[in-house]
């Protein structure tokens, strides 16, 4: 688990953190998000006990990051936004000189080594020189040294930037499987990332909280309306006046080639509208919720100063 409470951190008259509450549940991966210069690397840091906090409280796995400083380290792993590479050293070399910093015990060396060469895939270019190795076997490197000493929790700062769509992939795919063993916080500026890997966010803006919960919380929490997208066979116009004639819908418009229908939050008309369009034969061809999704949550979060 992470627990961050109150945590500030000023440069003199800047404040990068201000206030800052959050609760990251055990076994469970979690998004931070924000707009540049949010605060998140700074929290990421303080979590990691790269730099002190001016005020508040963090701990990871019940241990404080300020008063159990290296009880905390040893169960944190941390890929920082720029990996920390040895680019002369093999990456079997590199892993070898991180796990003798990390004080792995020298009987357990080898059998960390492999696997944390396993789990990020590395078993093809083990033995090659860093920088002769892709931009996404790099990335793959810091998710190793971030994973050798088998840590409860997992800060990553930014996993997947500068990769191709397919190192996107496949990066997103290693943390995933991660889930449930690691406790993860990962910040990244891709809002797609979210939904494809995260069980929650943290959205901050100016160092302080916006938002904070799972996806479906936060969004069931900031729509206002309720209601669905549907596709018909028949599709005339002359059908607007009739959907808007049905108890409880308060508005009907067109949607590209169908119809958006809304109602009250306490409400759940989809049955209704089911009964009707197939006893009025308009052939039902598709409904979908409509639905907030990431890129509006965090629009109306940041940009729309709502907090949560």
């Amino acid at each position: 688990m992470i627990e961050v409470e109150h945590l500030t951190k000023k440069y003199g008259d800047l404040v990068a953190v201000r206030d800052l509450s959050f609760k990251v549940e055990k076994g469970k991966i979690w998004g931070l998000l924000g707009p540049n210069a949010a605060g998140k690397t700074t929290t990421m840091r303080i979590l990691t006990g790269y730099i002190p906090a001016t005020d508040g409280k963090a701990t990871v796995s019940g241990y404080d990051v300020f008063e159990q400083t290296n009880e905390a380290k040893k169960i944190t792993g941390y890929l920082p936004e720029v990996v920390p590479l040895y680019t002369e050293m093999t990456v079997e070399e590199y892993l070898k000189f991180v796990a003798e910093i990390k004080q792995i015990p020298p009987n357990k060396k080898k059998e960390a080594i492999g696997r944390s060469i396993e789990i990020s895939g590395l078993e093809l270019v083990k033995r090659r020189l860093i920088r002769n190795i892709s931009r996404g076997f790099k990335q793959r490197v810091g998710i190793a040294q971030a994973l050798i000493h088998d840590p409860e929790i997992l800060i990553l700062d930014e996993p997947t930037i500068g990769l191709d769509p397919a190192q996107i992939i496949e990066i997103r795919q290693l943390i995933s499987s991660l889930k449930g063993e690691r406790t993860v916080l990962l910040s990244t500026h891709i809002l797609a990332e979210v939904t494809q890997t995260c069980d929650g966010v943290v959205i901050i803006s100016d160092g302080q909280l916006k938002a904070s919960g799972s996806l479906e919380e936060l969004t069931s929490s900031l729509v206002e309306k309720d209601g669905v997208v549907i596709r018909l066979k028949k599709s005339e116009e002359e059908l607007m006046p009739l959907f808007r004639g049905l108890p409880g819908i308060e508005n009907v418009s067109r949607v590209d080639d169908g119809f958006q229908l809304e109602w009250g939050k306490d409400k759940d008309l989809r049955d209704v509208i089911t009964r009707y369009i197939v006893d009025n034969h308009l052939g039902l061809i598709e409904m979908r919720s409509l639905g907030m999704n990431i890129e509006d949550l965090y629009l109306k979060v940041v940009s729309g100063g709502t907090e949560q």
